[in-house]
Protein backbone atom coordinates (compact mmCIF):
# COMPACT_ATOMS: atom_id res chain seq x y z
CA UNK A 1 0.00 0.00 0.00
CA UNK A 2 1.07 3.15 -1.26
CA UNK A 3 2.31 5.93 1.86
CA UNK A 4 0.98 9.30 1.27
CA UNK A 5 4.10 11.56 2.74
CA UNK A 6 3.74 14.95 4.32
CA UNK A 7 4.75 17.54 1.69
CA UNK A 8 5.25 21.11 3.00
CA UNK A 9 3.75 23.72 0.75
CA UNK A 10 5.65 24.98 -1.97
CA UNK A 11 6.84 28.45 -1.93
CA UNK A 12 7.14 29.65 -5.87
CA UNK A 13 10.48 31.51 -6.83
CA UNK A 14 8.64 33.90 -9.05
CA UNK A 15 5.52 34.53 -6.71
CA UNK A 16 3.70 38.11 -7.78
CA UNK A 17 6.21 38.29 -11.66
CA UNK A 18 3.47 38.15 -13.75
CA UNK A 19 2.93 40.42 -15.99
CA UNK A 20 0.02 41.33 -17.52
CA UNK A 21 0.99 41.90 -21.05
CA UNK A 22 -0.52 44.99 -23.08
CA UNK A 23 -3.38 44.51 -25.28
CA UNK A 24 -3.07 43.79 -28.57
CA UNK A 25 0.60 42.27 -27.62
CA UNK A 26 -0.75 38.92 -28.25
CA UNK A 27 1.68 37.12 -25.72
CA UNK A 28 1.08 36.20 -22.25
CA UNK A 29 4.24 35.43 -20.13
CA UNK A 30 3.22 33.78 -16.73
CA UNK A 31 4.68 31.68 -14.26
CA UNK A 32 3.02 28.40 -14.15
CA UNK A 33 1.29 26.64 -10.98
CA UNK A 34 3.27 24.54 -8.81
CA UNK A 35 3.86 20.50 -10.16
CA UNK A 36 4.93 17.26 -9.14
CA UNK A 37 8.43 16.90 -11.92
CA UNK A 38 10.39 13.63 -11.87
CA UNK A 39 12.93 12.80 -13.62
CA UNK A 40 12.68 9.18 -14.90
CA UNK A 41 16.09 7.14 -16.86
CA UNK A 42 15.32 3.97 -17.60
CA UNK A 43 16.32 1.62 -20.30
CA UNK A 44 13.71 -0.13 -22.21
CA UNK A 45 13.99 -2.89 -24.06
CA UNK A 46 12.42 -2.47 -28.31
CA UNK A 47 8.49 -3.64 -27.52
CA UNK A 48 8.56 -3.89 -23.76
CA UNK A 49 7.74 -0.40 -23.13
CA UNK A 50 5.32 -0.29 -20.57
CA UNK A 51 2.15 2.57 -20.15
CA UNK A 52 2.21 5.54 -17.80
CA UNK A 53 -1.13 6.88 -17.49
CA UNK A 54 -2.05 6.08 -20.41
CA UNK A 55 1.00 7.67 -22.21
CA UNK A 56 3.40 5.47 -24.31
CA UNK A 57 6.83 5.34 -22.73
CA UNK A 58 8.20 4.87 -25.65
CA UNK A 59 7.25 7.19 -27.83
CA UNK A 60 9.63 9.24 -30.30
CA UNK A 61 12.66 10.60 -28.46
CA UNK A 62 11.54 15.09 -28.59
CA UNK A 63 7.67 14.43 -27.91
CA UNK A 64 5.39 15.09 -25.21
CA UNK A 65 2.17 13.50 -24.08
CA UNK A 66 -0.41 14.61 -22.00
CA UNK A 67 -3.59 13.04 -20.34
CA UNK A 68 -5.12 16.22 -19.37
CA UNK A 69 -3.40 16.27 -16.15
CA UNK A 70 0.11 14.28 -16.22
CA UNK A 71 2.86 15.07 -19.12
CA UNK A 72 5.25 13.25 -20.44
CA UNK A 73 8.29 14.62 -22.33
CA UNK A 74 10.85 12.09 -23.55
CA UNK A 75 14.40 13.73 -23.81
CA UNK A 76 16.40 11.18 -24.59
CA UNK A 77 16.66 7.06 -25.45
CA UNK A 78 16.59 6.54 -21.68
CA UNK A 79 15.38 10.13 -20.43
CA UNK A 80 11.58 11.53 -19.40
CA UNK A 81 10.49 14.66 -17.76
CA UNK A 82 7.11 13.88 -15.78
CA UNK A 83 4.75 15.99 -14.30
CA UNK A 84 1.50 16.08 -12.72
CA UNK A 85 -0.93 17.48 -10.04
CA UNK A 86 1.36 18.81 -6.79
CA UNK A 87 -1.68 17.23 -5.10
CA UNK A 88 -1.30 13.70 -6.84
CA UNK A 89 2.81 13.83 -6.39
CA UNK A 90 3.35 10.52 -4.45
CA UNK A 91 0.35 8.71 -6.24
CA UNK A 92 2.59 9.68 -9.69
CA UNK A 93 5.71 8.62 -8.25
CA UNK A 94 3.88 5.75 -7.29
CA UNK A 95 2.27 4.84 -10.41
CA UNK A 96 5.38 5.39 -11.89
CA UNK A 97 7.52 2.93 -10.17
CA UNK A 98 4.16 0.34 -10.66
CA UNK A 99 4.26 0.77 -14.48
CA UNK A 100 8.12 -0.49 -14.31
CA UNK A 101 8.08 -3.38 -11.92
CA UNK A 102 10.55 -5.56 -12.38
CA UNK A 103 12.65 -3.08 -15.11
CA UNK A 104 15.76 -1.23 -14.07
CA UNK A 105 15.31 2.36 -13.19
CA UNK A 106 15.93 5.70 -11.64
CA UNK A 107 13.20 8.37 -10.46
CA UNK A 108 14.12 11.48 -8.94
CA UNK A 109 11.97 14.11 -7.23
CA UNK A 110 12.63 17.88 -9.20
CA UNK A 111 9.56 19.09 -8.01
CA UNK A 112 11.37 21.67 -6.22
CA UNK A 113 14.46 22.20 -8.60
CA UNK A 114 12.33 22.61 -11.99
CA UNK A 115 10.08 25.59 -12.15
CA UNK A 116 7.55 26.52 -15.18
CA UNK A 117 6.72 29.18 -17.39
CA UNK A 118 3.83 29.28 -19.55
CA UNK A 119 4.39 31.42 -22.85
CA UNK A 120 1.54 32.00 -24.78
CA UNK A 121 -0.40 33.83 -27.47
CA UNK A 122 -0.23 34.53 -31.50
CA UNK A 123 3.51 36.25 -30.86
CA UNK A 124 4.89 33.26 -28.45
CA UNK A 125 7.21 31.90 -30.77
CA UNK A 126 8.36 35.50 -31.48
CA UNK A 127 9.16 35.82 -27.78
CA UNK A 128 10.96 32.79 -27.98
CA UNK A 129 13.27 33.26 -30.66
CA UNK A 130 14.99 36.10 -28.97
CA UNK A 131 16.96 34.26 -27.27
CA UNK A 132 16.14 30.85 -28.67
CA UNK A 133 17.74 29.22 -31.55
CA UNK A 134 15.20 26.51 -32.38
CA UNK A 135 13.00 26.53 -35.48
CA UNK A 136 9.38 27.20 -33.58
CA UNK A 137 7.51 26.68 -36.91
CA UNK A 138 4.85 24.83 -37.01
CA UNK A 139 6.46 22.27 -39.51
CA UNK A 140 10.00 21.90 -36.88
CA UNK A 141 8.42 22.25 -33.81
CA UNK A 142 4.99 20.54 -34.00
CA UNK A 143 2.07 20.26 -30.77
CA UNK A 144 3.54 17.37 -29.16
CA UNK A 145 6.89 18.50 -29.41
CA UNK A 146 9.90 18.70 -26.26
CA UNK A 147 13.14 19.27 -26.30
CA UNK A 148 16.54 20.41 -24.20
CA UNK A 149 17.48 23.63 -25.69
CA UNK A 150 19.18 27.46 -24.54
CA UNK A 151 17.06 30.52 -23.81
CA UNK A 152 19.56 33.46 -23.67
CA UNK A 153 22.34 31.72 -21.34
CA UNK A 154 20.57 29.24 -19.66
CA UNK A 155 19.58 25.57 -20.33
CA UNK A 156 15.76 25.00 -20.59
CA UNK A 157 13.27 22.19 -21.47
CA UNK A 158 10.96 23.59 -23.97
CA UNK A 159 7.40 21.87 -24.23
CA UNK A 160 4.64 22.51 -26.86
CA UNK A 161 2.07 19.82 -25.85
CA UNK A 162 -1.35 21.76 -27.32
CA UNK A 163 -2.11 22.83 -30.75
CA UNK A 164 -2.49 26.41 -29.30
CA UNK A 165 0.17 28.36 -29.10
CA UNK A 166 1.18 27.56 -25.63
CA UNK A 167 4.47 26.70 -24.81
CA UNK A 168 5.67 26.00 -21.34
CA UNK A 169 9.75 26.65 -20.66
CA UNK A 170 11.01 24.48 -17.63
CA UNK A 171 14.47 25.68 -16.38
CA UNK A 172 15.86 25.43 -13.03
CA UNK A 173 14.41 27.27 -10.18
CA UNK A 174 18.35 29.37 -9.82
CA UNK A 175 17.93 30.13 -13.23
CA UNK A 176 13.92 31.13 -13.11
CA UNK A 177 14.43 34.84 -12.12
CA UNK A 178 16.77 35.20 -15.20
CA UNK A 179 14.38 33.15 -17.84
CA UNK A 180 11.37 34.87 -16.58
CA UNK A 181 12.57 38.58 -16.91
CA UNK A 182 14.42 37.81 -20.60
CA UNK A 183 10.85 36.45 -21.61
CA UNK A 184 9.63 39.80 -20.51
CA UNK A 185 11.88 42.03 -22.20
CA UNK A 186 11.51 39.83 -25.29
CA UNK A 187 7.92 40.82 -25.02
CA UNK A 188 8.57 44.55 -25.72
CA UNK A 189 11.21 43.63 -28.52
CA UNK A 190 7.93 41.50 -30.20
CA UNK A 191 5.72 44.84 -29.22
CA UNK A 192 7.93 47.48 -30.47
CA UNK A 193 8.78 45.34 -33.98
CA UNK A 194 5.26 44.71 -34.41
CA UNK A 195 4.39 48.80 -33.59
CA UNK A 196 7.04 49.59 -36.45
Amino acid sequence: MLETRYRAARALPLGALSRSAPAGSGVSVRPAGAEARFSLRARLAAGTAPKLAGLALDAPINTVGTDGEVWLARLGPDEWLVGGPEADADLLQGRIHEALAGLPHSLVDVSHRNVGIDVSGRQAAAVLNAGCPLDLSETAFPPGSATRTLLGKSEIVLIRATAAPLYRVECWRSFSTYVHGFLNEAVFGVEGSAAH
